[in-house]
């Protein structure tokens, strides 16, 4: 009992109450500056000169701040388990890479900002599990590629979207069209050279669209734009306003572009780079009067065309005007044509026919259409049967006789031909191939006039190689033609038909001109280098023909120099330079007697015998006294 007392009397320096204490937080990361006293939690590390992200981040932290650093990348376990992080900053590193799935732990993350960094591209799986973004930032990077379901995660939360000052050419505009709620969304200082149409028709929200500095030359009509008033700047707009910027571009001023001259509108720095009429005039001062368009006008087609059943056809039409024609082209039945399994159409206005069949032939039609208008024009194609293969197969092009059953005439026109025939002196069928080179030939032939109704001529021929036949469509009024597809070093068979309508059939028929073989010459092969033993070999044998030169030279010299000293060798002749030679002459017993010059040479005498002894003559040999 005497315990209780005691307890009571301490039980008033208890306190009354203590505060909660804040769960044990993780080190504050070196040179970072961490606010973990009260919540929200934040990091911040800017410019502390950090390479990556630090490891010994408090997970629990709402802002992270890591900007002006030199992080060169984001990995998947920088941020893993920040679940409660609201705004992240890493503007100005050197982040060339983002992980997939880097930021897949941020569902709660509000505001995302990437820009001045290296990123060359944003992939698929970059901005997954980004569920609430609202801000995302990625101006002053390197994008030239943005995927078209990168921002899937973020399309219905996302409010202002930064992508200024980037490589983009192309955007996945039908991915920006489901942004429903984006605010701002700039595009400025791209490459972007179009707009589609309907572009931004459902960004009901939409305030402020940057498209400054891109290569714009027309911007098409949007029903977002005819919906809300334009204004060029933001200040004192109402709310229900629409900003839209798009200067410094090279806009196009015709009249594609008169819906946007009606708009009232504040001062801009928007510009005309053409028609040259308008170039550099302010786009405000021009008058609407003078955005014109001028309609298409087509000054090309292909002539009338005939080709094999079986082979290709190519059709072509060219149109001008402005803005530039856009061509398409109806075939015979009234169907509008257009890339399918048998047939290809090209931008240029060529349709191509890659396996052409009996019905194919009849009128084409070229439409050439633009904004101020459109024009027609007609082709016509023939259709005839596949060519027959004996030209092909055969040895020798001799002109073919009406009759024969090997003739190129088809056997439906055959008749026809017959008729002509008899009705039109005979011409001559000559045809000649002259200045043939290794891969070129002209072919020359006759004036086929007196044949009516000639629509087109058409050379076949073949070399000795190969049996494929190739076709040459040539205009009615040529009667030479320069062949510049031929192979070297072979021989060809070649035959000229004329292509002209049959007035007693209405059909299309074929009339042999003639027929010639001739071969291209051999190609010149080039001289080839010597190979690298050859050489060697021939290094070899001028160093030792030099050698052999300089020794027979050194030869050459010591044997002149004996040969001026006397046939001594030069140190052996200077010895023996004082020692002289005395001859004496004896007749019988007579002592030796001083040497005398010699008498100048006489007549033999006979039977005369001089005996001359030479002994040498020095300083002991000195001539006695008389």
């Amino acid at each position: 009992m005497a315990v209780l007392p005691l307890l009571l009397c301490l039980l008033p320096l208890a306190p009354a109450s203590s505060p909660p204490q804040p769960a044990t937080s993780s080190p504050c990361p070196r040179r970072c500056r961490c606010q973990t006293q009260s919540l929200p939690l934040s990091v911040l590390c800017p410019g502390a000169g950090l390479l990556f992200v630090p490891p010994s981040l408090d997970r629990r932290a709402a802002e992270l701040r890591l900007a002006d650093n030199f992080i060169a990348a984001v990995r998947r376990r920088d941020l893993a388990n920040m679940t409660g992080l609201l705004h992240l900053s890493l503007s100005r590193n050197t982040i060339r890479h983002v992980a997939a799935g880097a930021f897949a732990d941020l569902r709660a993350l509000r505001a995302l900002h990437l820009d001045g960094n290296r990123l060359t591209s944003l992939g698929e799986g970059q901005l997954r599990g980004l569920v609430n973004l609202r801000h995302l930032i990625l101006s002053n990077n390197q994008l030239a590629a943005l995927a078209a379901g990168a921002l899937d995660d973020c399309a219905e939360t996302l409010e202002d979207l930064d992508l200024s000052y980037n490589n983009l050419e192309q955007l996945p505009w039908e991915a920006l069209g489901r942004l429903g709620n984006v605010n701002t969304l700039g595009l400025d200082h791209n490459l972007l050279a179009s707009v589609p149409a309907g572009a931004f028709s459902r960004l009901h929200k939409l305030a402020r669209l940057d498209m400054t500095s891109n290569r714009l030359t027309t911007i098409p009509p949007d029903p977002l734009f005819s919906r809300l008033p334009l204004l060029a700047r933001p200040r004192g707009s109402p709310a229900s306003a629409l900003v839209l910027a798009f200067g410094g571009n090279p806009l196009h001023c015709n009249c594609e572009l008169v819906w946007l001259r009606r708009l009232a509108r504040e001062d801009d720095l928007e510009a005309c780079a053409s028609p040259p009429a308008l170039g550099g005039r302010y786009f405000w001062a021009v008058g609407e009067e003078e955005f014109v368009c001028e309609p298409p006008v087509v000054t090309h087609r292909s002539p009338p065309l005939a080709v094999p059943a079986g082979r290709p056809a190519a059709l072509r039409c060219r149109a001008v005007g402005d803005p530039e024609p856009r061509v398409r082209w109806v075939s015979p039945q009234g169907r509008l044509l257009g890339n399918s399994s048998r047939a290809r159409a090209f931008p240029n206005g060529t349709l191509e026919l890659l396996v052409t069949e009996p019905g194919d032939g009849g009128i084409f039609t070229c439409i050439a259409a633009n904004a101020a208008g459109e024009a027609t024009a007609a082709v016509e194609l023939t259709v005839g049967p596949p060519p027959p293969p004996q030209l092909a197969n055969s040895t020798s092009c001799d002109p073919p006789r009406d009759g024969d059953p090997d003739a190129l005439t088809p056997p439906s026109a055959a008749s026809a031909s017959a008729k002509v025939a008899d009705t039109v002196a005979p011409t001559d069928r000559g045809v000649q191939v002259t200045e043939h080179g290794a891969t070129a030939a002209l072919v020359q032939w006759p004036d086929q006039r007196p044949v009516p109704g000639i629509r087109m001529y058409q050379i076949q021929y073949n070399s000795s190689a190969d049996d494929i036949l190739v076709y040459r469509m040539i205009p009615a009024d040529s009667h030479s033609f320069l062949l510049t597809d031929l192979a070297s070093g072979r021989t060809y068979d070649l035959c000229v038909l004329a292509v002209y309508e049959d007035s007693a059939t209405g059909l299309t028929a074929t009339r042999p001109v003639g027929c010639a073989r001739f071969s291209t010459e051999p190609a010149l092969r080039p001289c080839a280098a010597p190979h690298a033993p050859f050489l060697g070999g021939t290094m070899i044998i001028a160093l030792g023909g030099v050698i052999v030169a300089s020794v027979l030279v050194f030869i050459f010299v010591l044997l002149l120099r004996y040969k001026v000293h006397g046939g001594q060798p030069p140190g052996k002749a200077k010895a023996a330079a004082p020692v002289s030679s005395v001859c004496s002459q004896t007749n019988g017993a007579l002592g030796p007697v001083p040497s005398a010059p010699a008498p100048e040479p006489a007549a033999p005498r006979a039977h005369t015998v001089v005996q001359l002894d030479c002994e040498p003559w020095g300083p002991s040999h000195e001539p006695a006294g008389p």
